[in-house]
């Protein structure tokens, strides 16, 4: 079997509801995506969603380096994609293509297999437990606790409140998320986000004070990405765990984090170099004895992955409708993500869709931080409406 084609189809659409973040607290409500479709000469194809900005790119490379190559052979074939960045780094943009289409050849292997992805990878169980992520601070109070009570209903106690410009707001907010777990009929377990908003001194200050009135699983970015020094300063002084790692690159950007014993929680997902650059966090961490988090994505595709791994927690559901032009393979219920038997990843794009969705080039509104980092971050806090 080889590799002879690629096809690309970018799209764009409303969600269900808006999502937001402290760098991004007015939200948005529109969502785009890049169908990819990876021919082979045996007439299967491997599904991938990525970015829409990066169509061009993904079909270079694949025709570059992927064309003529058996896709059988992924990890050799991430491998060879990584080393052909080598120069400039498996960095930025070029980690989100190799990722991709990382993705549509381990779907590719799994069709050739006749097996769901889960069962490929290795794993013995098709269920991987789910924790309810709203992206929610441009949600109201009332549509908070609508979202996870639908989350409660399925099972899922565990939640994450993004938080970061007003501590008082915030904590009325993470009292109505757990109230709302609560009705799941188990004692609810909380985590915040603050998006890289804060300094390690600030974040310290907001989790303690978090902290005299509940517990916290983990507080997610409380700090930059690379501020090793900084990520291991919160999590001395707070309670919850520190976990981080969702907009690092590639494996070696984790080892500084390892080393300095920086942050407890690795959070991996496709944006970590698809599922074999992710894989490779994975196992590093476990070698540590550190847990990690699968990301969210579009009808939960990664769970295939995160259920082969021993050292996963939980994988973030957001649920926000972003599987207009396609359908997958998995439910949500009893608190975990049950994956289908259908062979590959799950996920099959609807033609009609695509085409009723199609877009020449996505809106800039549509980006997951349409505005980039918010005004004083890690300087002074400044509200929503600042």
């Amino acid at each position: 079997m080889k590799i002879t084609n690629i096809r690309t189809s970018a799209f764009q659409h409303e969600m269900s509801r808006a999502i937001g973040d402290a760098n991004n607290p007015r939200g948005r409500s529109l969502y785009a995506g890049l169908a990819v479709f990876l021919h082979t000469d045996a007439g299967l194809t491997g599904m991938a969603l990525g970015n829409p900005g990066q169509a061009w790119a993904i079909e270079s490379m694949a025709r570059e380096l992927l064309f003529g190559q058996d896709p059988r052979g992924v990890i050799g074939l991430w491998q060879r994609m990584a080393d052909f960045a080598f120069k400039g780094g498996n960095r930025g943009a070029i980690t989100d293509v190799i990722g991709t289409l990382d993705v549509a050849l381990w779907d590719l292997k799994a069709k050739a297999n006749g097996q769901p992805l889960w069962q490929c990878l290795g794993a013995s169980s098709p269920t991987v437990r789910a924790y309810a992520s709203g992206i929610d601070l441009c949600l109201s109070d009332e549509e908070i606790g609508a979202f996870y009570q639908k989350q409660a209903a399925r099972g899922i106690y565990a939640g994450k409140l993004k938080v970061g410009l007003d501590r008082e707001h915030d904590l009325r907010r993470i009292s109505i998320m757990r109230d709302a777990l609560a009705s799941a009929g188990k004692t609810p377990l909380l985590m915040i986000d603050s998006n890289e908003y804060w300094s390690p001194k600030q974040a310290i200050q907001h989790i303690r004070y978090f902290e005299r009135h509940y517990e916290l699983f983990w507080a997610e970015e409380p700090a930059r990405r690379w501020d090793v020094a900084g990520l291991r300063k919160v999590s001395d002084a707070v309670n919850a765990a520190v976990a981080t790692g969702e907009n690092l690159d590639d494996a070696a950007d984790f080892r500084p984090l390892i080393a300095a014993r920086a942050a407890d929680i690795l959070q991996i997902g496709v944006g970590t170099g698809g599922i074999t650059g992710a894989w490779r966090v994975a196992q590093m961490a476990d070698g540590f004895d550190l847990p990690v988090s699968v990301m969210n994505c579009p009808g939960n595709f990664l769970a295939h992955f995160a259920a082969v791994l021993p050292n996963h927690i939980w994988m973030e559901v957001v649920d926000a409708g972003r599987d207009v032009v396609f359908t997958h393979d998995s439910r949500v219920e009893d608190g975990h993500i049950v994956l289908g038997d259908s062979p590959g990843n799950g996920i099959s794009f609807d033609e009609a869709k695509l085409a009723q969705y199609k877009v020449g080039a996505a809106a800039a509104e549509a980006s997951p931080s349409p505005w980039g980092r918010r005004v004083g971050a890690g300087l002074v806090v400044v509200g929503e409406e600042g």
